[in-house]
């Protein structure tokens, strides 16, 4: 539909340039690569990394969800099987639950909740991306997870105080906005704690 319409509104003289899952091997960027760094692959799209989801059946919902929650340096759940996962969306908190339909939601920093049926696992995540197909699979990618049991809650209201009073005191637009940032963050995590 995007292409189709896309091509509608361009010139018949501007030439469209595939999408990212559609470059081929003989690519003029992978020639150009491969004349300029000969011994090293060039770069593969997220596609490549991805392994193939089973199909989805719309005759039974399934009574688990499928977890992946990824972070930059490890991997905290690789297919687990769970009940319900809480996730901080930017537009609110967000359950998951098995059958959810597709979704992606961007994360804000919050709590994330992960229901098994010994208990529940709780995270404070700083950001990210949340990935819910239509075959109750999830995949949060999340820039930090940590543990809610391992954080200090004197620290997180040392750090909210801080981040105010450099608030307070910014005198341009960048200050304001690392302030503001680390305001935000911290709230969350006071929030999360108290919680």
């Amino acid at each position: 539909m995007f292409r189709h319409v896309t091509t509608r509104l361009l010139s018949r003289s501007t030439k469209l340039r595939p999408f990212s899952t559609e470059v081929a091997a003989d690519d003029d960027f992978v020639k150009a690569w491969r004349s300029t760094i000969p011994n090293l692959e060039p770069p593969k799209t997220p596609l490549s990394f991805m392994q193939p989801r089973p199909p989805t059946s719309t005759s039974t919902l399934p009574t688990k969800l499928t977890l992946n929650l990824v972070l930059p340096y490890a991997s905290e759940f690789s297919n687990k099987e769970v009940d319900m996962v809480i996730i901080p969306a930017t537009t609110g908190q967000m359950g998951i639950l098995p059958g959810h339909v597709s979704t992606i939601a961007e994360l804000k920093p919050g709590l994330l909740s992960v229901h098994e049926e010994n208990g529940v696992k709780k995270y404070f995540v700083s950001g990210g991306f949340a990935y819910i197909h239509a075959n109750s699979f999830a995949d949060i990618i999340a820039v930090e997870a940590v543990p809610i049991d391992q954080l200090d809650s004197a620290s997180a209201q040392k750090g909210l105080a801080e981040f105010t009073q450099k608030l307070s005191s910014a005198s341009n637009d960048l200050e304001r906005a690392e302030a503001q940032i680390g305001v935000d963050v911290y709230s969350a995590l006071n929030s999360a704690l108290s919680g």
